[in-house]
């Protein structure tokens, strides 16, 4: 019986399913001359979803992450208990430690400059997992020895990394090992970050907490407060790694959001209802009264966000995934999906008492089937009465001479590459397969771009779900997004066995035109976002060797597997076949779709 079926012979759905719950109450400073209002935080008592228990706003405070820079570096990941909440008992975690004060939840921010290599030397000295009991072993990639020995993979999302050093899904580092990976970084100042990328075990790290912010700095954005382009920095420039989760009452987090799967079993993604922003739930961050730079990352593994402040304020948008805008972009909102960064700033100087983070994005039709509802809430920002950054908003960012270059003009394809995301069903709970091109991970089909070429790919979207596509390796810029007759489009090409390649031509389906993308996406990218029953237009230009510096198609070795960890292998797929691996990835950034298996292998060849 899939999700659809259950709830309908229970009977409910959507909003139905809302019972009485807890909430809390709180409320912000006028400020800008909005009218004060309150904003609720609410638990819905639904029987079709696990709930986390009352937890009080603002218990805590955050700060600016610690920072790590230097060309040769050293980390190992490691098991560690971190407190989310005041007023619940530590949880066992995941962490990145560097060999200082060792962190009890995700990693420090890596700062490095640009065309300095960083050496980065990763050690694995994880033991059991936090989720052992639900890493899904029928997952592609996933074993049952993962449960005491998972391994880890390190990919820089956002770099232009050779393969070897891209932390390709299938080079696994297990217990006791080490790799080092090399960051060329010649690339312009961006706000990248690193996180887990292991086969089939993906979302399981990175929600353990295997994450951390990389800020690639150059003679332009220094990050120093003589900053060429005027920006704020040092104590007014903070990350924020936002997330949002789901805890049992020992306080621990849950992987899980439903009953309705079974204990072990993937779910295919999940919305939180509690927020986190840099480890702590619902904190509060005191501000000084004057001009940050908030350097935000979307590092959930599900959610779609409509990020906003509770008095609706403006606030502009400097850049993007892949570095700055030609100048700040003016907004009360912004959309963000798993995998986006977005370069803020926002001016407290007017701003009396507080102001909140907020989102009231919708959950995606799956998700609210089984009753989930928006969480409203990451923090509230406190302005203190301390002067903060007193400088003005830059008027331009990219304009030559003691600015960046202004981005280059959208260039002319060569080529048209149709992709699609599609959701097969299979006989299991929950029903749902996601695939690219209805592909598997393994299936021999794959892209291989030409280097030094440009490619228009166009992201057929024929599911009911947003689906943040990542590129590994490039960046690109978006031309917009299209509207489909999805039905009339699977109807005419009817969608065949999963493992056969289907990516039909959209453009006989279109049901409206071309919408631009929204002016903070202007910049360059390296995640979309795939709206539901869409085609999604990129423009991506593949680098050559000259250019990289290094053979993007060059093999590396596949590792090899320790004794211990074969000897309870009970499949083949820890180690896969016996031959090097080549080339990059592209996946959804939804990580239970990457890990099931909405990844795809791709190659830049000559």
């Amino acid at each position: 019986m899939d999700r659809r079926t259950l709830l309908r012979a229970l009977g409910v759905g959507g909003a139905a399913t809302a019972g009485m719950g807890w909430s809390a109450t709180v409320g912000f400073g006028a400020g800008q001359g909005f009218a004060r209002e309150p904003v609720r935080v609410t638990s819905i008592d639904n029987p079709l979803l696990f709930h986390s228990p009352p937890m009080a706003p603002f218990r805590s405070t955050v700060e600016r992450p610690a920072t790590v820079s230097g060309t040769r570096l050293s980390m190992s990941a490691v098991n560690a208990r971190h407190r989310f909440h005041p007023d619940h008992a530590a949880a066992d975690t995941f962490a990145y430690h560097f060999g200082n004060a060792a962190p009890t939840y995700l990693g420090p921010t890596i700062e490095a400059y640009a065309d300095e290599t960083t050496t980065l030397t990763v050690t694995n000295r994880l033991t059991s997992h936090p989720f052992a009991r639900d890493i899904d072993t029928t997952l592609h990639g996933a074993d049952e020895a993962y449960r005491t020995t998972p391994p880890i993979v390190v990919h820089l999302h956002g770099g232009e990394t050779p393969p070897d050093s891209d932390g390709h899904a299938e080079q696994l580092v297990h217990r006791n090992e080490s790799i080092t990976y090399r960051f060329p970084n010649r690339q312009q100042a961006g706000h990248f970050w690193y996180h887990d990328h292991a086969m089939g075990i993906t979302r399981a790290n990175v929600y353990a907490g295997l994450a951390g912010t990389y800020l690639l700095r150059d003679r332009f954005d220094t990050g120093t407060p003589d900053n060429p382009l005027g920006l704020p920095a040092g104590e007014f420039e903070m990350p924020l790694i936002l997330q949002e989760k789901i805890f049992g009452e020992d306080g621990a987090m849950s992987l899980r959001s439903t009953p309705v799967v079974p204990e072990g079993s993937w779910e295919g993604g999940a919305v939180g209802d509690v927020g986190l922003v840099n480890g702590a739930v619902w904190p509060d961050i005191p501000v000084a009264r004057g001009l940050y730079r908030f350097r935000a990352i979307n590092a959930t593994s599900y959610s779609v966000w409509n990020l906003h402040f509770s008095n609706h304020m403006q606030f502009w948008v400097v850049g993007n995934d892949g570095g700055l805008l030609d100048a700040p972009v003016p907004t009360n909102a912004i959309r963000m999906s798993p995998g986006e960064r977005y370069d803020l700033l926002v001016d407290f100087s007017s701003v009396d008492g507080s102001v909140l983070l907020c989102n009231d994005e919708a959950p995606p039709f799956q998700a609210a089937m089984l009753g989930a509802v928006a969480m409203p809430l990451f923090c509230r920002f406190t302005v203190g009465s301390a002067r903060g950054f007193t400088g003005p908003v830059p008027t331009t960012l990219r304009a030559g001479g003691r600015t960046p270059d202004p981005l280059p003009p959208l260039p002319t394809p060569t080529r048209t590459r149709t992709v699609s995301v599609s959701q097969p069903y299979a006989l299991r709970v929950p029903p749902a397969y996601m695939a690219l091109n209805n592909l598997r991970y393994t299936d021999p089909d794959i892209e291989m771009p030409k280097a030094g070429t440009v490619e228009r790919w166009d992201i057929v979207n024929v599911t009911d779900d947003p689906h943040p596509i990542h590129l590994h390796l490039v960046m690109f810029r978006i031309l917009g997004r299209q509207p489909l007759r999805t039905v009339e489009l699977q109807a005419t090409h009817i969608q065949p066995p999963l493992g056969v390649k289907w990516t039909p031509d959209p453009e006989p389906f279109l049901a409206g035109p071309l919408l631009p993308p929204a002016p903070w996406e202007a910049g360059w990218k390296d995640t979309v976002r795939a709206d539901r029953g869409t085609v999604t237009r990129i423009l991506v230009r593949f680098p050559t060797a000259d250019e990289l510096g290094f053979d993007p198609d060059a093999p590396f070795q596949r590792p090899s597997v320790p004794p211990s960890v074969a000897a309870r292998t009970s499949h083949g797929h820890a180690t896969g076949a016996a031959t090097d691996l080549q080339g990059y990835m592209w996946h959804c950034h939804i990580l239970d779709h990457e890990d099931h298996e909405m990844m795809l292998r791709y190659r830049v060849v000559s």
